[in-house]
């Protein structure tokens, strides 16, 4: 993995990340401020005898009565005394320690107990008590024949702040350890994921193109044909991008036709099929749209049209195509309804009649765009594209499954179908504020952001307007 394919992965999953950031912050934070506080104090003191065979110190002990005498320290011989001696209830005194000074008769003792009192007082009670009994646990000490006195080289005070919990070293540590808990959650979500999240997830699955990537729409299914509602909204822009590229993908069919399909439905393959006719006709572009939906038709309810005849009604012979052609306002488009429902959609679009009716449709227009259902569910798809120069693969970010884009993949392949492209639909990637840049420097400029995508179209299909023409005279 590459690290922009790290960095993409995490920009996309920094909820989890956030989230469990937070949760562990909070975790750590809830048990420190639970801890009990402890305090630390510390003293130093010189152990010596002074008595009739002369002087001892802690320097002249021998090195077992030295350790013996360390431990005494930390023993119930000094700390049961000394927790009577101050009044302590059990519990108070957390840990006593002694250590000798390398070199030198010096001893440190250090305390911890629950209150900076407690811990300063039983340090110096400790010290006091530990000389008292020493002669008894040293035969050095007790030759001497002289009381053993501790004398205070650093005095034991009250702590000013607890030594545990270190509330900024653990919220510290607790935001490490989020940060990269955090992480391995999005990597592992990212691996078990079973949905299309990106363009780079569908074009790493397909193997062909993102043609567009279309952002998803707030209000639903409200306003689907936005090329009339919002013609200057990040979604218009969208679809022109995918209109743009789709006449790169036609030079290299020239047969000036496709058909649009998902892997399953509610995808959007229709509301992006009728958008997209509409840009092709924006752009002075002769257009058609067939609904070959046969078993769900949207095309003409999606556009507010009367869908009761159409398709089916010209393949049965029972109206010509002129009759059942609905131009869109005064533009250049055309709709050919599905018309009524029949029993064997996909024999009838594989039908001679099919056939002959696409050829005409190719004859007397620019493009020709076909509304298909969805691959998986029949084999409608994969007919209609012999028809065409190549299918447009609408795939939903968020909703589509990447198992139902590898089972459309194969599908498609087994068939001989071609794939021009796919298209991500919905997905949650915000292009307004880019696209608003770019409308703003093209009309300061006085320029026009749709002008080389007109010029695309009308040198593609000038050939054949042409032939017309000719045809005409």
């Amino acid at each position: 993995m590459q690290i922009n394919e790290l960095l993409a992965i995490l920009r996309t999953r920094w909820r989890i990340i956030v989230a469990t950031i937070l949760a562990v912050v909070s975790v750590a934070a809830v048990i420190t401020l639970q801890t009990p506080p402890t305090y630390q104090a510390h003293t130093r003191v010189y152990l010596s005898a002074q008595g009739d065979q002369g002087s001892v110190n802690m320097y002249q002990m021998p090195t077992a009565e030295l350790s013996t005498i360390l431990e005494v320290a930390q023993s119930p011989v000094v700390l049961t005394p000394v927790q009577e001696q101050l009044g302590l209830e059990p519990g108070q005194i957390l840990s006593v320690n002694a250590a000798a000074e390398t070199g030198t008769p010096l001893i440190d003792i250090n305390v911890s107990a629950r209150t900076p009192e407690a811990a300063a007082e039983v340090a110096t009670a400790v010290a006091n008590k530990l000389a008292e009994v020493s002669p008894d646990f040293s035969q050095m000490l007790a030759a001497s024949g002289g009381e053993v006195q501790a004398q205070t080289i650093v005095a034991a005070s009250p702590p000013g702040s607890p030594s545990s919990p270190n509330v900024a070293r653990n919220l510290a540590l607790a935001l490490l350890a989020g940060l990269f808990l955090g992480i391995g959650f999005a990597l592992l979500r990212h691996n078990l994921d079973t949905r299309v999240r990106t363009a780079q997830d569908l074009a790493d699955m397909s193997g062909h193109p993102v043609l567009a990537t279309i952002p998803l729409r707030k209000g639903g299914d409200e306003h689907q044909v936005f090329m009339e509602t919002d013609p200057f909204g990040s979604h218009a822009e969208a679809i022109r991008r995918l209109r743009t590229n789709l006449m790169f993908v036609d030079v290299t069919t020239r047969k000036h036709s496709f058909l649009v399909t998902s892997p399953m439905p509610s995808e959007g393959k229709t509301t992006t099929a009728v958008n997209l006719a509409l840009a092709m006709a924006d752009a002075g572009t002769k257009v058609v749209l067939v609904d070959a939906d046969l078993r769900h038709p949207s095309v003409a309810k999606t556009m507010e049209l009367e869908g009761g005849v159409g398709l089916t009604t010209v393949l049965l012979g029972r109206a010509t195509l002129d009759d059942m052609l609905i131009r869109w306002g005064r533009s250049d488009l055309y709709i050919l309804p599905a018309g009524e429902i029949p029993p064997n959609p996909s024999e009838l679009l594989g039908s001679e009649a099919m056939h002959d009716l696409f050829v005409e449709l190719r004859e007397r227009f620019d493009f020709v765009l076909v509304d298909t259902p969805p691959v998986l569910p029949v084999t409608d798809a994969t007919v209609v594209d012999k028809l065409t120069g190549g299918s447009l693969m609408v795939v939903a970010a968020n909703r589509t499954r990447k198992r139902h884009v590898a089972e459309a993949l194969r599908t498609f392949e087994m068939s001989g179908a071609t794939l021009a492209g796919t298209a991500l639909n919905m997905a949650p990637v915000d292009t307004a504020s880019y696209y608003g840049y770019y409308r703003q420097e093209m009309d300061a400029n006085g320029g026009d952001t749709d002008a080389d995508e007109q010029t695309l179209l009308m040198e593609a299909t000038r050939p054949r307007s042409a032939a017309r023409s000719r045809a005409r005279r």
